[in-house]
C-alpha cells in the first residue's frame, strides 16, 4: 500500500512538473512556485497535491525545449548570450558576472540577461546609464546567502534591442560569496566575460557539428 501511495505521489509530481514547464516555456512564467500552483490547478489537483522540486521543473523545462523548441530556443539563447557580451563590456568597470538561464543554457524568448555587478558606489552605475541616455528602473531585491541569511541589494532593469537586462548590484566584497540559486540551493554559478566568450565558441562548435550530421 505504501509503495502505491509513493508511486502515485511521484506520478502527480511528474505531471505537475511537465505542465509547469510548459507554462514557463510558452507563457513566460518565471516564478517556479506560481507555475507549480497554476499547473496543479490546471490539472484539477487539490491544493494538497505533492509539488515537485524546482530541480524537477528545470529538468522538465529542458526536456520541453528539446522536444518542442529544438530550433527556436538555441537561436534565442545565442542572441541572448551575444547581448550579454555587449552588456558585460559596457559594465566592464564593475567586474560583471553573468548568471541565470542565459548562462546555464535554459534561456528562451522570455528570459532576461541577468548580471551581477560589484561596486561600493551605486551612483557610478546609475551615472553611467544616465550618461548613455539609457532609461532604467531601480528596485530592491532580496538574495539568500544561506539558511536564514538574506541580504537586500539594489537591482537595475533596462532594455537593449528588445532584450531585458537585469542587473543586481553587490558591494565589492560580494565577489567572494555568490547568493544561492533557486533551483540547486547552492551558490549561483557566475561567469566572467572571458568564460562567456569561451562558452559561446564551444556552443557554436557544437551547433556546427550537429548541423553537419
Amino acid at each position: 500500500m505504501g509503495r502505491d501511495v509513493q508511486d502515485n505521489s511521484s506520478n502527480l509530481q511528474r505531471r505537475i512538473a511537465i505542465e509547469a514547464a510548459r507554462l514557463i516555456a510558452e507563457q513566460g512564467m518565471r516564478d517556479y512556485h506560481a507555475a507549480k500552483l497554476k499547473a496543479a490547478s490546471r490539472l484539477g489537483l487539490s491544493g494538497s497535491a505533492p509539488l515537485p522540486r524546482n530541480s524537477d521543473i528545470d529538468a522538465a523545462l529542458r526536456e520541453h525545449q528539446r522536444l518542442f523548441q529544438s530550433r527556436s530556443q538555441p537561436r534565442q539563447l545565442a542572441r541572448l548570450r551575444e547581448t550579454a557580451v555587449e552588456a558585460m563590456r559596457f559594465f566592464a568597470a564593475f567586474e560583471p558576472r553573468l548568471v541565470g538561464a542565459v548562462l546555464d543554457g535554459s534561456a528562451d524568448e522570455f528570459s532576461a540577461v541577468c548580471l551581477h555587478l560589484f561596486t561600493d558606489n551605486l551612483r557610478e552605475i546609475t551615472d553611467l546609464l544616465a550618461d548613455s541616455a539609457i532609461a532604467h528602473e531601480q528596485q530592491d531585491r532580496r538574495m539568500r546567502l544561506g539558511a536564514g541569511i538574506e541580504i537586500e541589494v539594489p537591482a537595475i532593469v533596462f532594455a537593449a534591442d528588445g532584450i531585458t537586462i537585469d542587473v543586481s548590484v553587490f558591494a565589492v566584497d560580494g565577489l567572494r560569496q555568490a547568493p544561492l540559486d533557486r533551483i540547486s540551493e547552492r551558490p549561483m554559478r557566475r561567469a566572467t566575460l572571458t568564460s562567456l566568450t569561451d562558452l559561446i565558441a564551444q556552443f557554436g562548435q557544437a551547433s556546427d557539428a550537429e548541423s553537419s550530421r
